[in-house]
Parts: C-alpha cells; structure tokens; sequence
C-alpha cells in the first residue's frame, strides 16, 4: 500500500489525522487556513474569481477532504473549493478520495436512518452537503457521513454548559469520537477498492440528549443545559456498516 495522504482542511480533525498518519509511517501533506509551522503545511487557497494557489505535490497519494462543509450562515466557498481539490487530486494520480461529510444531510425527523435512506434535502445547508457528496461520488471517491464530533477540546459538558438548547431532552444523540473518525478513514484507504462509497460514522449509543449532557457536565462541574424543543426527535443514524471492513468503534462519547 502507497503510504501516502494528502488533507484538504486540517484543523481540528484533519490536522489530528495528519500527525497520527505520520505516526504511522506516511508522507503527509495538509493544507490550513493559516500557515501552521508544520513541515507538511501545504497551501491551497481559492481566490475571489475561484482561481486555485496550491503547494500540494504528492503523487499517487490517498486524499481526505476534512474541511467543514460551508458555513450554517453566510456565503461559502466549499462546493468550489471540493471541486478544485477533485480536479487536482486526479491530476496527481490519486489512489483514492474520501469526502467527510455530514449526517446532517439526513432528515430532521423521527426514525432509522442509514447510508440507503431516502434523502428530502428540506434545507439548503441539506442540499449542499448533497451537491458536495454527488461531484465526490461522480468522481469516484467515498463519502464519511460524520456525527457530532467529540475529542479532545470539544468536550460536551463545557460547550452546552448552561445553554438553553433548541432541542427536547428526550432527542436521541448521534455523536462520534475524532479518534473513531480518524481510524476509520484509514481502515477505508487500506480496503478503499472493497469498500462502499457511503458508510456513516455513528458511535452506536444513542443515550438522549438530558442524560447525555447531564453526565458530561456532572463529570466536568458545570451547570447542566436547558432544553426549549415541545416535541422530541428520536433520529437514530446507523453507523454500523463500516464495521464489515474491520473497523470497530474504540472510543466513549
């Protein structure tokens, strides 16, 4: 296997990829925002007229897109910028692409959903993360749809501390570790030829969001949130497929 990787995105979980890519013995390059003093800091900007600055140079290289998927609010480069990535990694002869995604593309509603559900795409943050998935998948890479990501510095207890969520407390949480995230990805480059194109990472506890959040801020010391949701949303997002490539979830939420 070509241990090569190159990141469009590093931040809070790309850059984490990145470091334990290296720890694992592959050439990496990841591209930020901002410089960040790495020696595997690549640039890779979009201009106003979408014309494309890069310093990524890795051939035959397996590519993640980690960055976020466009802003909930204002305008958003994204769908642009996955383009040039797409362009770009075919030109360097890419061994395989995955797209990380959102489980947000799903529907806001009650029920059992997984990579085969229907999509109604209802809102417009829906049917850009389906635009994003479709121009991946036409160019034939693999999408993660990720849950709510939690880790290291995105501790549940401290960012709900005492905020009065538009949520019931009886919704169901569909969350997922950035150590699960990051293994994953690396358990689909090394069976990319026999894996699906969409597999949902969703760590399979589904507790409800009162007790969830409750444990989270008895552990930490802070004061518990306050729900303002009439009805609840029992949404539960199956991610067990990617379990039939070996993968298994290691990490709590």
């Amino acid at each position: 296997m070509n241990k090569k990787m190159v990141i469009i995105g590093a931040g809070w979980l790309g850059d984490a990829l990145a470091q334990q890519a290296i720890q694992e013995g592959w050439e990496v390059q990841a591209t930020h925002r901002h410089h960040s003093q790495q020696d595997y800091d690549r640039i890779f900007n979009l201009n106003e007229v979408g014309e494309l600055t890069h310093t990524v140079s890795l051939t035959g290289a397996y590519w993640v897109c980690a960055m976020s998927p466009g802003e909930r609010r204002g305008p958003s480069n994204y769908l642009q910028t996955l383009e040039q990535a797409l362009i770009l990694a075919k030109h360097l002869d890419a061994q395989g692409f995955v797209l990380c995604s959102s489980t947000g593309v799903y529907d806001n509603e009650s029920g059992h959903f997984d990579e085969t559900s229907a999509l109604s795409l209802s809102s417009e943050r829906q049917q850009r993360l389906h635009k994003a998935e479709q121009l991946a998948l036409e160019a034939g890479a693999k999408v993660v749809r990720l849950g709510g990501l939690v880790g290291p510095d995105r501790e549940p207890g401290r960012f709900v501390s005492g905020k009065e969520l538009s949520s019931h407390a009886e919704d169901t949480v569909n969350m997922v570790h950035r150590g699960d995230v990051i293994n994953a990805l690396l358990v689909i480059f090394e069976r990319f030829g026999n894996s699906d194109n969409i597999y949902n990472l969703v760590h399979p506890s589904h507790p409800n969001k009162g007790a969830y959040y409750r444990a989270h801020c008895q552990k930490l010391g802070t004061t518990e949130p306050s729900f303002s949701a009439v009805e609840a949303t029992r949404r539960y997002i199956d991610g067990t497929a990617i379990e039939k490539l070996g993968f298994t979830y290691q990490h709590d939420i």
